[in-house]
């Protein structure tokens, strides 16, 4: 149920401020985050993307997507890449362990900007057509998930 305002105005787990409209009783709508994502290309399958991690789910998928078609990652490549997530409240930058050099890292700072470490962000699992047409999956190590064909 924490995915609904226990009480408007207060942040839940994930520390997502819910309001009246996330209200625990019929016809609200939860502050879930879930993306399952589906993209074509020309008219035809592209990718197919999706994570477990509550308020880290939009940005997980979104940078997974960036870096295969933005910096020309393997599916692989782009799912073991270091995440980072930032949301309105708490107003912190939520970063993987060796995502940022310390100099960029004491920079914001100095900005004011803060910063919480963690182990990992997300989980992607992630289906790619690769330019062969063929399906290249990839399994994220933050968990127990393997790739496996038929």
């Amino acid at each position: 149920m924490d995915d609904f305002s226990i009480k408007p105005g207060f942040p839940n787990m994930f520390g997502l401020t819910g309001g009246e409209v996330n209200a625990i009783e019929g016809n609200k709508r939860m502050l879930s985050s879930m993306t399952p994502t589906i993209i074509e290309k020309e008219g035809k399958l592209f990718m197919v993307l999706g994570t477990p991690g509550g308020s880290t789910i939009i940005t997980s998928v979104f940078q997974t997507i960036l870096n295969v078609i933005d910096y020309k990652m393997t599916m692989q490549e782009a799912v073991d890449s270091k995440k980072f997530h930032h949301q309105w409240l708490p107003d912190l930058i939520v970063i993987e362990k060796k995502t940022i050099n310390n100099d960029i890292k004491d920079a914001l700072i100095q900005m004011g900007h803060k910063f919480n470490e963690r182990t990992s962000i997300g989980r992607m699992d992630c289906i790619l057509v690769n330019e062969a047409g063929k399906l290249e999956g990839a399994a994220d190590k933050r968990g127990d998930n393997i790739a496996i064909g038929y």
